[in-house]
């Protein structure tokens, strides 16, 4: 018993349509081939209907994404640098969120700087901006690890020449962590310390498995850019432009 089934495929080089026959024992071989290549340029008309369909959604998206939500003084940039003014930002925005979002304050805050895609520059904060600085789905995550484990995410720290981070600071001496402290006291390996920061690290992206291997793990469905979004509109709430200093947490002797 045999089938024949019309299979068009549509490309960018026009339709080619495939008579197919198919059986129990039959090989699928293409029967006729129709070849037609279509350019799109600015001579091609934009059609009335399309445009009213999506047009409405398109105006609401960009009334959106221009929605001023804070101001910088300042540009808070991402340079190949150990401690930057953006990753700072990021992350003290990281420990606000697990106060607001999760009631469950973390101790240390931790980010990569190629998780965070872009500067944001001085003047007016849109967001659309925040779009751009967080594109991703990643959502919050609060894990925990012994302080052993947070010497090992330090040595990561340095041999990646220096990773967003609040809460903590490292001092390195000849490629080496001489010297770490969580909220001003020396770490102790033997106690438990709560880590803010996101799915895609926490699952084990960018090399840091060693986060999967955390005590405890909670994950809680704000996304990194609501989650930012909200950071920026309550600084703005209270009166507070968008800044950030480098102020050594990362220091390098």
């Amino acid at each position: 018993m045999n089938i024949s089934k019309q299979i068009a495929f549509i490309g960018s080089f026009g339709v080619i349509s495939l008579l197919m026959v198919t059986g129990c024992s039959k090989q699928l071989h293409p029967t006729r081939k129709d070849f037609q290549q279509y350019h799109i340029n600015k001579d091609v008309q934009a059609d009335p209907t399309v445009i009213s369909i999506y047009e409405p959604f398109k105006q609401k998206m960009e009334t959106e994404m221009n929605r001023v939500i804070g101001h910088a003084d300042k540009a808070l940039t991402k340079e190949k640098t150990p401690e930057t003014l953006m990753g700072n930002f990021f992350c003290e925005a990281l420990l606000w969120m697990s106060d607001h979002y999760a009631h469950n304050p973390a101790d240390i805050a931790f980010a990569t700087k190629g998780g965070i895609r872009n500067d944001l520059k001085a003047g007016n904060i849109t967001v659309g901006h925040i779009f751009e600085v967080m594109p991703f789905e990643n959502t919050l995550t609060i894990i925990e690890l012994k302080g052993s484990q947070i010497r090992q995410l330090a040595d990561y720290i340095v041999t990646t020449h220096g990773q967003p981070i609040a809460g903590m600071t490292l001092t390195i001496t000849g490629n080496k962590v001489q010297d770490i402290k969580v909220k001003g006291q020396t770490i102790d390996d033997n106690k438990a310390y709560k880590l803010v920061t996101y799915d895609y690290l926490a699952n084990g992206g960018d090399n840091l498995a060693l986060l999967t291997q955390s005590i405890t793990r909670t994950n809680y469905p704000q996304r990194m850019r609501e989650g930012l979004i909200a950071y920026v509109s309550e600084l703005t709430k209270a009166g507070k432009q968008v800044n950030a200093e480098l102020d050594g947490r990362i220091k390098i002797n």
